[in-house]
């Protein structure tokens, strides 16, 4: 596990995740695969944590995610559930609206993970500010990048505005929308964005034969 920037307890916390991931992948993954997952992701929210404290939180988050994408891919593990994959430049506006209103709407029938080419340090807290205003909470979740598995194990993919930066994979569903970045405006400006996101995202699970919530 890495040490050189975190605290005894954040340490401590670090090796307790691995242990939770351990146990929950259980037959599924060995004990190393699990192990660099954990490090990978920590390693990829070191060196633009803007506080260390949530960083085994985050990385134990991820690495977490990025489990259940590969035992999709391997076949290793099937929920049966559709996976939905939300792409854009930062993952802090528009993929992280999306990723909010398609669990709020899809109800635990359906699966929805998002991602950026570039990831931000934070969650726009303009798009958090929106989505509250109509009773979702975005504010837990965390820009993060996405990984080969992650794409893989995603039945659609809808990208917004991260262009040839976008990852394809022969044979995927992709759709790509057209959306202004919330990056840089205020309430007001964001609210449409976050009324379109929403029509697309029922669209998108009408499409995917999921009843909305």
């Amino acid at each position: 596990m890495p040490d050189h920037a975190l605290t005894v307890d954040q340490n401590l916390a670090l090796r307790s995740a691995a242990v939770r991931l351990r146990e929950e992948f259980a037959g599924i993954f060995g004990v190393e695969t699990i192990g660099l997952f954990l490090t990978s992701s920590y390693d990829q929210f070191a060196g633009r944590a803007t506080t260390l404290a949530f960083l085994p939180v985050m990385a134990e988050r991820f690495a977490r995610q990025r489990l259940k994408a590969l035992a999709r891919v391997e076949g290793k593990a099937d929920d049966g559930l559709p996976v939905v994959l939300f792409l854009c430049v930062h993952n802090a506006g528009r993929s992280q609206i999306a990723l909010g209103w398609f669990e709020h709407l899809a109800g635990g029938r359906a699966l929805a993970w998002s991602g950026g080419s570039e990831p931000g340090a934070e969650v726009n807290p303009a798009a958090v500010e929106v989505m509250a205003e109509v009773g979702i909470d975005i504010g837990r979740e965390f820009p993060k990048p996405w990984t080969d598995e992650i794409v893989q194990a995603a039945d659609v993919v809808v990208t917004m505005g991260c262009g040839d930066a976008c990852p394809l994979f022969p044979g995927k569903r992709y759709e790509d929308w057209e959306l202004d970045d919330p990056e840089g405006l205020d309430v007001a400006s964001v609210r449409p964005i976050r009324d379109e996101i929403g029509l697309r995202v029922r669209e998108l699970l009408s499409s995917l034969d999921i009843p909305v919530a």
